[in-house]
């Protein structure tokens, strides 16, 4: 009734929500369209009006049990006609029986509860400038010469579903810079750099510890450069915040992560930077 034709994005679409989001002051990274179409095509959502693109939403469904929800973005001229519910209704609808988790506005952690969404901890983004390092740190190889398969079964330690296909894209991307460091054998810590609309983001930054994580940290700064950088830390890793704070960056943003139904069980003291807020 109210002209509102909701339907899947085509992949080269999902830059018009990320577009969105650069404006609404989210700083996505310059190739997470196509990584994010990776992940799954058929996951993301525009709401058209007379013609026209009037809101976004992203439900990307991680297997049979798991879902993130997304670029929940309404135009600013059709904000308060319902066009934002009638989405979220609809990404919420693929997302089927599976759990689902969203990094959320603050502000509006009580809409989320609406719909079943229940608070877990928050997420804080952390920036500031920071120096590259004269020296690469020794020990710390790239990224890619890692097999894939070790790196899904760390990420399978922090991230509630298998994520196959974005995290050959996010590791793939040209414009991504990845380290790993290898201990005994295994993969002790790994992480990702990109470049961004404002600055470069480090997401995401796993490690056994802090003194591996900042290992990780200095070699991305080695292999990309320095300047301003932003790291969103999840905010009950006592050792991943002060690693920030350390480091001179300052909080300029915080979410709320909520999921429907139980909280998944993840090694969040393995987590200091989180790899999207988008995403998960």
């Amino acid at each position: 009734m109210d002209g509102l034709l909701i339907r899947p994005m085509r992949p080269d679409e999902i830059s018009i929500a990320v577009n969105w989001a650069a404006a609404e002051g989210w700083n996505p990274g310059l190739s997470d369209d196509a990584c994010f179409a990776a992940a799954d095509p058929q996951g993301f959502f525009i709401g058209e009006f007379e013609g026209a693109p009037a809101a976004t939403v992203s439900c990307v469904n991680y297997g049979a049990h798991f879902a993130f929800l997304g670029f929940y973005i309404v135009r600013q001229d059709l904000r308060g006609r319902g066009f934002g519910l009638q989405l979220w209704n609809a990404a919420i609808a693929r997302a089927g029986p599976r759990v689902i988790g969203l990094d959320g506005v603050v502000a509006q952690q009580q809409n989320y509860r609406k719909s079943g969404f229940e608070f877990a901890y928050a997420n804080v983004r952390y920036g500031g400038t920071l120096a590259q390092p004269d020296l690469p740190p020794v020990g710390v190889i790239a990224l890619s010469e890692v097999p894939l398969a070790t790196v899904e079964a760390y990420d399978a330690s922090v991230f509630p579903a298998p994520r196959t296909a974005f995290l050959r894209a996010w590791i793939g991307s040209p414009d991504h810079v990845g380290r790993a460091v290898m201990r005994d054998g295994g993969l002790a810590g790994w992480g990702v750099i990109r470049p961004c609309r404002q600055g470069r983001k480090i997401g995401p930054l796993v490690a056994d510890d802090r003194a591996t994580a900042e290992l990780v940290l200095s070699a991305l700064l080695a292999g990309a450069g320095g300047g301003e950088i932003f790291l969103d830390v999840p905010g009950i890793n006592r050792d991943a915040i002060a690693m920030a704070q350390d480091l001179g960056l300052a909080p300029v943003f915080e979410t709320a992560r909520m999921y429907t139904g139980a909280t998944p069980p993840l090694r969040l003291e393995r987590v200091f930077g989180v790899t999207t807020f988008e995403l998960g």
